[in-house]
């Protein structure tokens, strides 16, 4: 799993744009509908869900934690593939399945963020956004019904840009950690010879 997270810090990038952008595109449509939000949910779950999905399996010969982050893939393109099957769901279903995706999510990213905490600093940022993800989830099972539908769109946008932008930050800092590696590992080797 520190494999395939330092080899591939472009997930955690990628990951992060996807869930800022939803984020922005929720705040951005006062007007949206039930509708709209499933199919902007699942846009973001399976999109997401798709770049962890496909880092794991590339790194899996390299990484024998590879399946925690394919797992974190699969819990989210499963949620999106429900929500766009049926993107009708009653407000209650479509919450709670949101509920859910972030309480997974989340302590999925937890325990990345501790077993990645031997190799780099800043792993921080991604035990933020997971306990961001289990806290917008425990308040969605708390109070399901009793937000109106503007607040939830309001919660849901801030959720998501809150966890893209410490999913970036987390990328940037992995991306210099295996940079200075990287350069160290030359330098050590160049010397040698």
């Amino acid at each position: 799993m520190n494999e395939t997270l330092l080899r591939s810090w472009w997930m955690l990038a990628l990951r992060g744009a996807v869930a800022c952008a939803f984020g922005v595109l929720a705040l951005a449509w006062p007007g949206l509908t039930l509708l709209s939000l499933a199919i902007l949910f699942a846009a973001y779950a399976l999109l997401g869900g798709a770049v962890w999905v496909f880092g794991a399996i590339g790194n899996r010969e390299r990484d024998d934690h590879w399946w925690v982050i394919l797992l974190i893939g699969l819990v989210s393109v499963g949620a999106g593939a429900i929500a766009a099957m049926h993107p009708a769901l009653t407000a209650l279903v479509l919450i709670l399945l949101m509920g859910a995706h972030a309480c997974v999510t989340g302590v999925l990213e937890v325990l990345v963020a501790v077993r990645l905490r031997r190799f780099i600093r800043g792993e921080s940022m991604l035990v933020l956004s997971g306990v961001a993800s289990i806290l917008f989830g425990a308040i969605v099972f708390m109070y399901p019904s009793g937000a109106g539908a503007l607040a939830l769109v309001w919660l849901i946008g801030l959720y998501a840009i809150v966890t893209g932008i410490l999913l970036l930050a987390l990328a940037l800092r992995v991306r210099k950690w295996a940079r200075t590696s990287s350069l160290r590992s030359v330098a050590a080797g160049g010397g040698k010879g």
